[in-house]
């Protein structure tokens, strides 16, 4: 019989955390040893998310508190900001996927930019491995810290990447119109998140100064071999979960819609969790909801010279816990379909 391996998530109160439990309850070799949750140390998950009922879990606790010795595996899910710190302190026999944006960013100074401070742990950041699974695949298979992809990074980039690579469309001039759910904001009780607020309502935010706008210009750089710059406007949907990009991009002279869309079914062909959608059929939120599929549509912008690509993802699984599952079954060598079989929940 294999050998449980056992994971600890940090920041288990969080949305993400909570999203993981629902995942790995189904998972077949990863077996949950320890929660944290600083705040509600010494409850039970039950108290927190009353729908863990029937799953067997530790008590929350304080990370200061975990023993580490029978420990495999971490996900991180704290606050920006607050990871870089924890992580430089925890034991090195550990492996870390970092669901945070504290290790996404490979240059130090674009990081102090967009998120105004100093990197603490620059040491870690030269290890850390950007884990945008379709991407970096190899690489994630043998690394130690993973940085999980933001949400609308992966929406964005993962139906550019292969036109990019492939020279099929003008790296210049991408437009990404972008719309996520509330849970994309985190588990907080901010003002502009109420119900009240939200409900019967649609509107930008992070308007030129969203921190997601340096990791999708770092994403498609990897793709280019050069520095890469898009218009990223976020915008928020009364939905609790769902993310879709709706990009608008410029084929390069002579190529058509059918060589874009030849480009991106051979790129996914053998992918399980990237699918591109037949010719006139575009993508829904509710039609990847609960899962961690990407779908994605291609056609015309209706302009000579322009084309659209549009892309739907649920950000809290494929957009967060999901491809960190996805990421963390890698690290272990295992089938990184693991515990992510779950059909989409429709309606």
């Amino acid at each position: 019989m294999q050998k449980d391996i056992n994971v600890a998530i940090l920041g288990a109160s969080g949305y993400t955390g909570a999203e993981l439990l629902r995942l790995l309850a189904g998972h077949p070799r990863f077996r949950i040893a320890a929660l944290t949750a600083d705040r509600n140390a010494g409850e039970e998950m039950v108290s927190v998310y009353p729908h863990t009922l029937p799953q067997k879990l530790p008590t929350l606790t304080k990370i200061d508190d975990v023993d580490w010795s029978g420990i495999d595996a971490v996900f991180c899910c704290l606050p920006h900001g607050t990871t870089q710190d924890v992580i430089a302190g925890l034991p090195v026999h550990l492996k870390i996927v970092d669901l945070s944006a504290d290790f996404r960013l490979y240059d130090l100074p674009t990081y102090a930019k967009w998120y105004g401070h100093e990197h603490r742990a620059p040491d870690l950041q030269t290890e850390a491995i950007y884990g945008l699974t379709e991407l970096n695949r190899n690489a994630i298979s043998n690394a130690r810290l993973i940085a999980n992809p933001g949400c609308y990074p992966t929406c964005a980039a993962l139906p550019l990447l292969p036109l990019l690579t492939q020279g099929l469309i003008e790296a210049d001039g991408i437009i990404v119109d972008a719309k996520s759910g509330v849970t994309g904001a985190g588990r907080s009780t901010r003002q502009d998140l109420l119900f009240t607020e939200v409900q019967d309502g649609f509107h930008p935010y992070g308007v030129g100064k969203h921190r997601h706008q340096p990791e999708i210009e770092q994403t498609l750089g990897m793709a280019t071999g050069h520095d890469m710059h898009v218009v990223f406007t976020p915008h928020l949907l009364p939905i609790n979960r769902g993310m879709m990009c709706t990009t608008y991009i410029r084929p390069t002279n002579g190529a058509t819609e059918g060589d874009l869309r030849s480009a991106l079914e051979t790129a996914y062909a053998d992918e399980h969790f990237v699918h591109l959608t037949p010719a006139g059929k575009w993508p829904a939120t509710r039609e990847v909801r609960g899962s961690n599929y990407c779908f994605m549509g291609l056609g015309s912008a209706g302009v000579p010279g322009q084309m659209v690509v549009i892309s739907v993802i649920d950000n809290l699984v494929k957009g967060a816990s999901g491809q960190a599952l996805q990421n963390m079954n890698l690290l272990f060598g295992l089938e990184e379909t693991q515990g992510l079989l779950l059909e989409p929940l429709y309606p």
